[in-house]
């Protein structure tokens, strides 16, 4: 066991300092958004919290879309185990099929 390679993420502080990382770019980048002038192209864009509101927004839309589209997408959930009869009235399962015969 103590031949085990250590990887980076196997050690708690590790883990630790990234979370810090991202947390402090997170609040960096909060911070900048009062103080950088952005170039707008609509006046919504202007509004505390647009792009995160729109993002959260974007986000359920897709979601909900994919729920959606599941109901005509989905198969069964047997759908490749399937037991077909073959040209001799013999029982074959779909995924039986020898390539090398």
């Amino acid at each position: 066991m103590d031949n085990e390679k250590k990887y980076f993420f196997d050690e708690p502080k590790n883990v630790k300092r990234i979370l810090y990382l991202l947390y402090g770019c997170c609040v960096l980048l909060f911070a900048l958004d009062f103080v950088i002038h952005r170039h707008v192209e609509h006046r919504l864009e202007n509004l505390w919290g647009f792009y995160p509101a729109y993002g959260f927004i974007g986000c359920v839309v897709l979601v909900l879309i994919a729920k959606w589209m599941r109901t005509f997408l989905m198969r069964p959930e047997n759908y490749y185990d399937e037991v077909k009869t073959g040209s001799n009235n013999t029982i074959t399962n779909s995924g039986d099929h020898d390539v090398d015969a």
